[in-house]
């Protein structure tokens, strides 16, 4: 009988490890990602704003961690990196960003593959649009007739 809780304590720790490896293994994957450094970013030019409200610590902590972000306010295009455990944001022009995007041309790529997508999408959308709207301009009355309409 014992020998049998043994074994059954020996494939529980097995089944654990596994598991405590692959959760390992894969948090290791995902944090792989290449992390901004807020001192590259002032040392490129970019201007770190604090928040001082409660509405802008909570639209800092509102935005994607680890994402430089564009954004248009009084028709400037403007580039923020947050970084809410500093309640700040780090803002700067195109001119700054083109010096980032110098250094890290390996975002630019994935940028570019996801232009890529979302332009596959949209013509996929486009011409399953198109293709309803002829359909439905082949019939003007949509399937009534004029005994429908009462004449």
């Amino acid at each position: 009988m014992k020998r049998c809780v043994n074994s059954r304590r020996a494939k529980l720790l097995k089944v654990l490890g596994a598991l405590a490896v692959t959760v390992f293994v894969a948090g290791g994957a995902a944090a792989a990602t290449p992390r901004v450094d807020e001192a590259q970013l002032l040392d490129l030019g970019f201007k770190a704003l604090v928040a001082t409200t409660k509405v802008q610590q909570d639209w800092v902590r509102s935005l994607p961690p680890g994402q430089i972000r564009s954004m248009q306010r009084t028709g400037k295009k403007f580039f923020i990196y947050p970084d809410a455990s500093g309640n700040q944001i780090y803002v700067g022009g195109p001119a700054e960003y083109e010096a980032y995007q110098q250094l890290h041309p390996e975002g630019q790529q994935s940028a570019q593959d996801a232009a890529a997508k979302a332009s596959a999408y949209r013509g996929k959308q486009d011409a399953a649009m198109r293709k309803a709207t002829a359909r439905d301009l082949s019939d003007p009355f949509l399937g009534a007739s004029w005994a429908d309409l009462g004449w």
